[in-house]
């Protein structure tokens, strides 16, 4: 009986422990999932390679992978692992959600009509957020903050003045009233007097809102680079919303649904 030579040998160990993590990693990950089978595929749910999927009609599911969302629509058994027909590269609308300093920049990359400081055009208030970070006036529940120093309010109707009232939840907490002028969509949050911390909430209310609103602060220890790891920090830390407007974006210029 032959037994490797030791270099052969040394040099498949060595591929092996390559492999491992990279394999582990070679999975794709549920970001958006209704119908029937919601509760077998929840959202955050990680498939692994070549992982059979099996929908019944009116399921709808999102995959996310290697940057790139995949829409599953039809009845019948699917491969988690099939090549995604999506563009290989970040668009400009996605580099501009995703970019820590996007929200600064305040202009461009916002997609259904969404407005930008002076655009003096009717507002849409069905317009999305043109940034992952910035604070959605109408979204409530968690919301994962990235940079504390950077973070902002937005408002989707620029047409006239507004005021905004933020209050702190604790008992006895202390309130802040923003004023947006006529054109005006951004405002920077008063974290002078409303500090930011993990657990803390403010309600939100004014400013056109149907209803008064209560989002939860939920700090990040750094940025994740990809939209992959975004994703999945916002699935750990229930940011909905922002997973959501994350998907939206990353939907939009995908292929017919499949």
């Amino acid at each position: 009986m032959s037994f490797p030579k030791p270099r052969l040998m040394a040099a498949a160990l060595a591929a092996a422990a390559v492999c491992i993590p990279a394999c582990a990693l070679a999975q794709s990950m549920v970001v958006r999932s209704t119908g029937p089978s919601a509760a077998k595929y929840p959202v955050g749910k990680k498939l692994v390679m070549n992982e059979r999927i099996t929908l019944v009609a009116g399921d709808r599911l999102v995959l996310l992978d290697k940057g790139k969302t995949r829409t599953l629509v039809k009845p019948g058994v699917h491969n988690s692992s099939a090549v995604v027909a999506a563009n290989q590269t970040l668009s400009r609308t996605m580099t501009q959600m995703i970019s820590k300093d996007g929200a600064l920049r305040r202009r461009g990359g916002a997609t259904r009509s969404a407005v930008i400081p002076g655009d003096t055009d009717a507002a849409d208030t069905a317009a999305r957020a043109p940034n992952l970070w910035l604070i959605d006036a109408r979204e409530a529940g968690n919301f994962c903050v990235s940079d504390p120093a950077a973070l902002l309010l937005w408002r989707p109707d620029i047409a006239g003045e507004a005021s905004l009232r933020v209050e702190a939840e604790a008992k006895g907490g202390k309130v802040e009233k923003l004023s947006f002028v006529d054109g005006q969509a951004y405002r920077r949050w008063p974290s002078a007097t409303l500090p930011l911390a993990t657990g803390n909430g403010y309600r939100l209310s004014g400013a056109g809102l149907p209803a008064p609103i209560t989002i939860h602060i939920q700090l990040l220890d750094g940025l994740p680079e990809t939209p992959d790891a975004i994703a999945a920090k916002l699935v750990e830390r229930g940011c909905t919303a922002q997973l959501e407007r994350l998907v939206d974006t990353m939907t939009d210029d995908e292929p017919a649904a499949r």
